[in-house]
């Protein structure tokens, strides 16, 4: 392993001078290159709620709560508009074992959100059950193992890596599913259109002070406590999956809803700001940004990074399913551990990563890096990104028993 690191630490560093944005800084220190001058800004930019290792359980609760209320700033949620309809289920079909119904919910005037909620026959009482949040361009049909609502949005819904609501009743729980924001049923779908276009709905949030992230948020929240209100889940055994793009609206509830039980993260876990700082390897005459557009919220890492975010969820349940840096998972493994739970938080890397001998475990990442080096660095295995069911499901049947 060491030498693993090494190798990759000195490729990195042996990369073109302009990967460094040092080559636009002047004898008396200053910069004049632009890119310079804001990629200092942003190392010495310090999250406001970064955990830290060893504190007191009462300094525990507070940083908690100030996580809580620092994301609940951040997403802007509108004010709840008391004057709409309640929720309607508006179509109900019959499955093998399990009945598949489409709702509709109704969160501002002019707006109907669709979801899929899966609910197993034969039901005596309230269930677990698991809100599941798709990857980018997946559907929530997939989800629930339909074709799409177009020929465009059909998945390889027999799949087993792609329907994790199918999984979830299958195992008893109660699953609902919902769609990204601007994806599958919810994609613009004018004349002349197809496809997903994030980005073009992303601008037009940012320009209004929002974020994608806030408004999908603000959605998953709605049908989150649509959720707590039906009479066969249990309010006290509720999990929220997320796959991919899914877990960053699956951390923002989270981190707003204390009642929720249990969390998958199924995605690797990284430093989202160490993200952008060292993935600038110029790439055809440019630098890259690390993630497209839907994935900015102003302000976010002033306040913190992915893993602070994960920390915070301690003492609940949560399953990491694809690694990420060591570095990380010590971090959350220390929040938890803090709290006394630390065998509620269950750590699983890339089968290609498994062994520890095969990752990179190093405190700091190099400058400099482009995407593949990047991903090597934080032991990520891109073709290997899917719905971890072999290990979700078991674990599931562990804590929900």
């Amino acid at each position: 392993m060491l030498a693993a690191t090494l190798a990759l630490t000195a490729a990195a560093q042996e990369q073109p001078t302009a990967a460094a944005p040092s080559d636009s800084v002047r004898a008396d220190g200053r910069a004049v290159g632009t890119y310079a001058i804001v990629h200092e800004m942003l190392k010495q930019t310090k999250p406001k709620y970064a955990y830290r290792p060893n504190m007191s359980r009462r300094q525990l609760r507070a940083w908690q709560r100030g996580v809580g209320r620092a994301m609940a700033s951040l997403m802007r949620f509108p004010a709840p508009d008391r004057s709409q309809p309640a929720p309607v289920c508006v179509a109900r079909q019959p499955r093998e074992g399990y009945t598949l119904e489409r709702w509709e919910l109704y969160p501002q005037e002019g707006i109907a959100v669709p979801f899929l909620v899966l609910r197993p026959d034969g039901l005596t009482g309230p269930v677990p059950a698991v809100l599941c949040i798709p990857g980018s361009g997946r559907t929530k049909e997939g989800l629930a193992g339909e074709p799409g609502v177009a020929p465009e949005f059909t998945e390889n819904y027999t799949d087993p890596r792609v329907c994790m609501a199918l999984d979830m009743v299958r195992e008893g729980y109660v699953a609902v599913a919902v769609d990204n924001p601007a994806a599958g049923e919810t994609a613009d779908r004018a004349e002349g259109v197809r496809g997903y276009d994030y980005d073009l709905v992303s601008r037009f949030l940012l320009e209004m002070g929002w974020s994608w992230l806030g408004y999908a948020s603000w959605i998953d929240r709605q049908v989150l406590d649509w959720m707590k209100q039906q009479p066969d889940i249990r309010r006290d055994r509720i999990v929220v999956s997320g796959f991919s793009l899914g877990t960053e609206p699956m951390m923002v509830l989270g981190a707003m809803d204390s009642e929720i039980y249990a969390f998958v993260y199924n995605d690797f876990l990284c430093q989202t700001q160490e993200r952008a700082l060292v993935l600038n390897r110029p790439e055809g005459g440019r630098r890259p940004f690390p993630n497209s557009i839907r994935h900015l919220i102003p302000d976010y890492w002033r306040y913190f990074n992915f893993p602070d975010v994960a920390a915070a969820l301690a003492p609940r349940h949560i399953i990491f399913t694809e690694g990420g840096m060591d570095r990380d998972f010590r971090l959350v493994r220390s929040a938890y551990a803090d709290f006394g739970a630390e065998e509620r938080a269950v750590f699983h890397h890339y089968p290609r990563f498994a062994d520890p001998a095969q990752r990179i475990d190093v405190e700091r990442l190099p400058e400099g890096l482009d995407r593949t080096t990047f991903f090597r660095m934080v032991n990520v295995d891109p073709p290997s990104h899917y719905f971890k069911h072999e290990l979700v499901l078991p674990w599931l049947r562990r804590i929900l028993r």
